[in-house]
């Protein structure tokens, strides 16, 4: 047998480890853009703070591959992928031969269709070299502009703040963390950031990039201008589906799996921050492109390449985050649209607190928690055993909840509440 995996970030790694705790002899190819891909992504926006140095960004040691026994084909790209002759044609042109191949090709960051958006000074932030080289200029720049207000600018602007620089975030929407929070929870967020010194313009969108050489200052919609120089677009990301679709294999927003991590293609399976796949708190298909789903998708997508029939039960949405000291984590759906959704809020602005649960027919969905946390992995549990919380939900949002009191809901708890799910989204978030 041999397993083909495309892509080597969380997903990845997790697959190779799934098929050789069962497999030890088969030959596992890994293709990689990256020529040193065994970092945590999530991380790399620490490093730019400067608050964790390179040894802490490592994933997985660089014996990795060795250990695994994994020929690991890293800088080059895969270009194509023939279904019918399974076959991976590589940037180099070279040829991967396959019998179960894994799309973990993760998503590339969304770029600004504005002028000047190629000028020198001007970043993503997605990639381990992206951050090496935004630290290289780093001596030459006082101000920053972050185009994009959600958890990718943010952190940004948290990382260089840290630096000591000046810096300003221009968010296209009305708030900032749209993806993630509502409007309630991101205005005290945002409250709290500019506090510390990070100037946020909500409503407000960068129309060119000025500069010849290098960058001099941002355009603006309103006519204004803004000196600066460097930009970072921090705008989210976009899945990388294209040689998926090329060879057949259904797509939509995303690669699309069924509950084995398969796609289209049985002998083609997808994991990770490409993947399409059932959302629990939507009760239909989603992409969550977070840390720990790339981990289960991945353990799961390589147990199925070697035929374990592994079901997996779907993602939750979940984003957890920390600036200046003030948390907030997100579940499932924050910002429901449909009349089938409640909502409970608790709300004290004088101690920066927000808390919020969204109930569809009397189970939890999505919860919102700013400052006050603690009991978030309860709740998170609550969504995926979709327990009715009728009898409870007055308490919810209170600062003594905890798991006592749900003890009789998980013994009454038709379906069997699975405290594994406890367990691991207290531990996750």
């Amino acid at each position: 047998m041999q397993y083909a995996i495309i892509g080597c970030s969380a997903a990845g790694i997790n697959a190779v480890e799934a098929i050789r705790s069962k497999d030890k002899k088969s030959k596992i190819t890994v293709i990689s853009d990256e020529k040193k891909p065994l970092y945590s992504r999530c991380l790399i926006s620490y490093l730019l703070a400067g608050t964790i140095d390179n040894n802490k960004l490592w994933y997985r040691p660089d014996s990795f591959f060795k250990e695994n026994k994994v020929e690991a084909l890293l800088g080059v790209t895969a270009e194509r992928i023939d279904a019918d002759k399974k076959e991976i044609t590589l940037s180099n042109e070279e040829k991967v031969k396959f019998d179960k191949l894994l799309l973990a090709t993760g998503a590339a960051p969304k770029m600004e269709d504005i002028p000047g958006v190629g000028a020198k000074g001007v970043f993503p932030l997605r990639t381990l070299n992206q951050t090496l080289e935004i630290q290289s200029v780093l001596a030459k720049v006082k101000h920053v502009a972050v185009l994009g207000g959600g958890l990718i600018g943010l952190r940004a602007a948290y990382a260089l703040k840290n630096r000591g620089k000046e810096v300003s975030v221009f968010v296209r929407s009305p708030q900032i963390l749209s993806q993630i929070i509502d409007e309630g929870a991101a205005s005290i967020m945002q409250r709290h950031i500019e506090a510390k010194g990070i100037k946020i313009e909500t409503d407000k969108a960068a129309s060119k990039i000025l500069g010849k050489d290098s960058v001099r200052s941002i355009a603006l919609g309103d006519k204004s201008e803004y000196k600066c120089e460097l930009v970072i677009i921090g705008k989210g990301v976009t899945p990388n589906i294209k040689i998926a679709r090329e060879a057949g294999i259904k797509t939509n927003w995303g690669v699309i799996a069924n509950e084995f991590q398969a796609t289209s293609n049985p002998d083609i399976f997808a994991a990770g921050d490409v993947c399409e796949s059932y959302d629990i708190a939507l009760e239909g298909p989603s992409i969550n492109a977070i840390w720990p789903v790339a981990c289960e998708q991945g353990r799961t997508a390589g147990l199925n390449m070697l035929g374990e029939g592994q079901v997996y039960d779907g993602s939750l949405a979940m984003n957890s985050l920390e600036f200046f000291g003030l948390p907030v984590i997100s579940i499932g759906i924050t910002k429901p649209k449909k009349e089938i959704y409640k909502e409970a809020i608790r709300i004290d602005k004088t101690k920066n607190l927000y808390k919020k649960i969204v109930l569809r027919d009397d189970v939890i969905v999505g919860a919102v928690f700013l400052n006050s946390v603690d009991s978030i992995g309860i709740v998170g549990a609550l969504i995926k055993n979709k327990v009715n919380v009728s009898s409870i939900k007055d308490i919810i949002l209170e600062d003594y909840f905890d798991y006592g009191r749900i003890a009789n809901l998980v013994k009454e708890a038709k379906q069997g509440f699975k405290e594994e799910a406890f367990k691991e989204t207290t531990m996750t978030l």
